[in-house]
């Protein structure tokens, strides 16, 4: 008697458990990133930073947990819990976009006071970049929400382009410490082709992805490509383009704004 073979998950069923698992793997990176400088150092009272950063940590926090969230309501197919929950997503993105640029300036300003100059107007192209990636990445996961594919590959994008903050934690800690007290923002500002590693390194999860669409489809997804072109060049063209007149003139402009 002829046995029938076993089933076998739908396409789409194997890319939500992959893509849950990616979203897990930001979760770790982003607690496991920002630890040593600002989640150890809250019980223990030896933070030190205005109200502004505990806004930023707590929303920007948010946003993987978001993420994983939404994995795992499409991954046991509650996609109208998933499209309910997305709505929120935007007001959450909206709000990193806002505070992470307000973030950014604070850093700026303070940094400029302490006398760093063209250093750390230069720095300021690695989080405005990362912002920009990001808002980039969303919208065109909203603009690309009926193509299952596409809005998850473009979500995790976004999310990796935040996560190099988190990575670039354990780089400064590395060069300045990260002791009671210490976090980025009071030293000196790292040279910028330190920010080069944390961006490339982050490029994993993509490779990751290429590797799991090879597997289960025969060919990576065009998202991939596109996600690898496009952060490898902003990562590498930041060190260049942060000394230029035109660069130095917009960072100064944006401190004076804030002010």
């Amino acid at each position: 008697m002829a046995t029938a073979a076993p089933a076998r998950a739908a396409p789409h069923v194997e890319d939500a458990g992959f893509h849950a698992g990616m979203a897990a793997a930001c979760v770790l990176v982003a607690f496991g990133g920002f630890a040593p400088t600002y989640w150890l150092q809250l019980p223990a009272g030896t933070f030190v930073g205005p109200p502004l950063l505990h806004l930023h940590g707590l929303v920007f926090s948010a946003w993987p947990v978001f993420l994983l969230s939404q994995a795992w309501l499409a991954r046991q197919g509650r996609l109208r819990q998933h499209r309910a929950w997305g709505l929120a997503g935007i007001a959450l993105a909206s709000a990193m976009v806002a505070l992470g640029i307000a973030t950014a300036i604070g850093s700026l300003r303070h940094g400029l006071a302490s006398g760093y100059g063209d250093a750390q107007r230069a720095f300021f192209i690695v989080p405005i970049s990362a912002l920009a990636l990001f808002a980039v990445w969303v919208v065109a996961a909203i603009v690309r929400r009926a193509d299952r594919g596409w809005h998850q590959r473009l979500m995790l994008l976004a999310t990796i382009s935040v996560l190099q903050a988190a990575v670039a934690r354990v780089f400064i800690a590395l060069l300045s410490g990260s002791g009671p007290g210490l976090r980025p923002g009071l030293a000196p500002p790292p040279p910028l082709v330190v920010s080069m590693a944390p961006g490339l390194l982050l490029e994993l999860f993509i490779v990751a992805g290429v590797i799991h669409d090879w597997r289960r489809h025969g060919r990576p997804h065009p998202a991939w490509i596109v996600g690898a072109i496009v952060m490898t060049a902003v990562v590498l063209l930041r060190v260049p383009l942060a000394t230029t007149p035109a660069w130095l003139g917009f960072a100064g402009f944006m401190a004076g704004f804030a002010g």
